[in-house]
């Protein structure tokens, strides 16, 4: 399994039967007193002032940018490999999507070619905290105050990483742009049962006019002040989410410790394989282990693996310039061949915070046997 979600619920039952119970006994269903409790101990968490909890992790982007009042023809630069949940809302919204080339190593947004990308149109930089670590953030904050832009951080696969700036600070991907928004999908690190999302930020204003724009844009009960969306968080969802938040460092651990397993099997491929960075300005919570397998045998190593019953996934197949829903609605910012070169390349191995060393060695062994090299 890419996920074992049924080993992870089994250490935990207890306490997510209890949570899950008490909330069916008080029938308290929408916008329950767990949703506010998860709220607060979110932003705890991440040393954010305001979580603003919501129905999912698009739901939670497509706010922060109705919280923006921007207007039609807007550009937002985001990179081109990424899923497309960023270019799904900004293009929903009539805005426009400019994609900026990733670094080849990290997967994330290249900051050296951000500047090149913005007009007199250009509004905001979303960055997308990929598959577990963080953006380079010191650079892409230095060019949004010399362009007066906002940043939208896409948080929604790195909740827990930590960047790391030159002077000693350390802040959690998600609460150093304007707005960070988050997931909860079931395979995510903080995973609920069902779908959820929350967005976090430190302005009071902000948090309250993304509150309001989740309510059907209600400053109180059916007093509408502004165009709003129903987008609600369920108390059974925030219930789940405030027993397993307590683990959520424990989980990166494990995630951790699975990814420096392979490593440690996997060497003696380098040839074959890139194994993914982990930068030196940020920690790595590992949502994904995901590898570059070179000289165009990433498909015959996935197909080899699947006979032997190993799971695998291509985090992303195709990247957004070359997608038919968004072919007239984005714009490509200078040359994307590392995003074009990553789906071509990238293949993520199972990655979750049950991991046991046996299902680990045999996997190592099996993409060993492929090429055909001895274990060290």
């Amino acid at each position: 399994m890419m996920v074992d979600l049924q080993t992870q619920y089994a250490t935990i039952q207890g306490e997510i039967d209890d949570a899950v119970h008490k909330v069916m006994r008080d029938c308290d269903f929408i916008n329950g007193a767990k949703v506010q409790e998860f709220g607060e101990s979110l932003a705890a968490f991440t040393g954010s002032k305001h979580a603003v909890c919501c129905a999912n992790g698009t739901d939670a982007l497509q706010i922060a940018l109705m919280a923006l009042d921007l207007n039609k023809g807007d550009e937002l630069i985001m990179p081109a490999f990424c899923y497309a949940a960023a270019v799904e809302v900004t293009a929903f919204l009539g805005l426009k999507a400019v994609l900026v080339d990733v670094d080849p190593a990290t997967y994330n947004i290249d900051a050296r070619k951000i500047e090149a990308a913005i007009s007199n149109k250009t509004r905001a930089i979303i960055p997308v905290h990929l598959f577990g670590q963080s953006c380079d953030m010191l650079p892409i904050n230095n060019i949004c105050k010399k362009n007066n832009l906002i940043i939208i951080e896409d948080n929604a696969q790195s909740l827990g990483a930590v960047y790391s700036f030159p002077d000693g600070e350390k802040k959690q991907t998600g609460t150093m742009g304007n707005i960070g928004t988050l997931s909860f999908f079931p395979t995510k690190n903080l995973a609920c049962y069902g779908d959820g999302g929350a967005m976090l930020c430190n302005d009071d204003k902000v948090a309250a006019k993304l509150k309001m724009i989740a309510s059907h844009g209600q400053s109180k009960k059916y007093q509408h002040d502004i165009i709003g969306c129903n987008s609600r968080l369920d108390t059974l969802q925030a219930a789940i989410l405030s027993v397993k938040l307590p683990y959520l460092n424990q989980y990166a651990a494990r995630r951790q410790a699975a990814a420096a397993y392979y490593k440690k099997g996997l060497e003696g491929l380098e040839n074959e394989i890139l194994m993914p960075l982990e930068a030196p300005f940020s920690t790595h919570v590992f949502h994904q282990f995901t590898m570059q397998i070179l000289h165009s045998r990433r498909e015959q190593l996935k197909a080899f693996l699947q006979k032997e019953g190993i799971p695998s996934m291509v985090y992303y197949p195709i990247p957004l310039h070359k997608q038919k829903a968004y072919e007239n609605l984005v714009c490509a910012s200078g040359s994307l061949k590392h995003s074009d070169m990553l789906c071509k390349t990238v293949l993520s191995l199972p990655m979750h915070s049950e991991l046991e060393n046996k299902q680990m060695d045999f996997i190592i062994e099996k993409i060993h046997a492929f090429f055909g090299s001895k274990i060290i």
